[in-house]
């Protein structure tokens, strides 16, 4: 068996190793050649597998460590009998710390209050779940807009429209598939449909936004904070320089995410090549212990929780190295050190 690995994935460097022919490659370079006599690919969301990549190799499954979709071109990979799995829900957890590690330090920073504030979550997948119930735990209202979870979840409240969260929320954050009906859903009539001064938080997907409309909304909006972009790697530095957030696509890297999302992938390739021996794996890395920080905010004012939270996830130091090297969009994802999750 071989098994062709995307080199910046971690805690799978020698797993594979005693079972099969085991090569690694930079995720963007992974090539054709590389891939005819392969019978597996384990990527993240750098390398695009579609029928340039895949047709005439020996490729039988692909497994992702991310939860996105977007590089995969599932329909061709369904035709050829490629199967293929992605890590649903492993990031989640690391989202919902950005998202209010954001919040909460952008406010501090403006002299926000977020008494009382609604957050419109848009997406209510394994993130915006998360989001929404550390969003509960903290006081805050929840307007939930996702008509297609709503139909599987007829018992429970869903916005009816998007205007309702739009017209409604203090804080718009996004957590929808970068699907072609989503492309640029932000855009000038979305912005135009905020409330002055509300919150714009994106760790979804960058096509999701419309950044000239964004832009030009900015005056107008509160804290924007942005870690997915448009033609990544190569971004939109104006926007970078006019938001209050900029981050290089990480909000998604805690040690435990990368340890969840890592574990799925290799039991996924282990279990189609028949591997016994990895059918339960999961990463221990010395010293590093999958354990997230229980935060107790009970009867602590919001510049406390901001304190707590900024300690745990201090947001402002991958803003500031960004800003520093936005050219460097690539070597900043993979030379990133995960951080801790932590939980209210």
């Amino acid at each position: 068996m071989k098994i062709v690995i995307d080199h910046a994935i971690p805690f799978v460097e020698g797993v594979f190793e005693p079972y099969a022919e085991v090569v690694y490659k930079d995720g963007p370079l992974i090539s054709k050649e590389d891939l005819i006599d392969a019978d597996a690919l384990l990527i993240r969301t750098r390398t695009k597998c579609d029928a340039d990549l895949l047709e005439g190799t020996a490729v039988k499954i692909i497994a992702t460590t991310t939860a996105g979709t977007s590089n995969i071109d599932i329909d061709y990979c369904s035709q050829k009998g490629i199967f293929f799995k992605n890590a649903l829900g492993s990031n989640s957890g690391a989202v919902a710390d950005y998202v209010f590690s954001a919040l909460y330090g952008t406010a501090a920073r403006k002299s926000i209050n977020l008494s009382d504030k609604t957050i419109g979550i848009i997406g209510l997948g394994s993130v915006g779940q998360r989001v929404e119930s550390m969003g509960r735990a903290l006081g805050f209202k929840i307007l939930r807009y996702d008509p297609r979870q709503a139909e599987i979840e007829w018992y429970t409240q869903f916005a009816k429209t998007l205007d309702e969260v739009l017209e409604n929320s203090d804080i718009i954050t996004l957590h929808i598939p970068n699907k072609e009906e989503n492309k640029c859903i932000a855009n000038a009539d979305f912005f135009s449909k905020m409330k002055d001064g509300a919150f714009f938080i994106n760790t979804s997907h960058g096509d999701l936004v419309d950044e000239d409309a964004l832009l030009a909304a900015i005056p107008r909006l509160g804290p924007v904070a942005l870690d997915v972009w448009q033609r990544e790697p190569n971004i939109n530095v104006q926007l970078m320089h006019a938001v209050d957030i900029a981050t290089p696509h990480i909000a998604g890297y805690s040690l435990q995410s990368k340890q969840i999302g890592s574990s799925m992938a290799v039991r996924a390739i282990a279990r189609f090549l028949t591997i016994s021996d990895l059918y339960e794996y999961f990463p221990q890395n010395g010293i590093l212990e999958y354990q997230s920080v229980k935060l107790d905010i009970l009867e602590k004012t919001q510049g406390q929780i901001a304190s707590m939270i900024q300690y745990n996830y201090p947001i402002f130091t991958d803003d500031f190295m960004f800003r520093m090297n936005p050219t460097r969009f690539e070597e900043l994802r993979t030379e990133y050190q995960y951080r801790r999750e932590f939980f209210i």
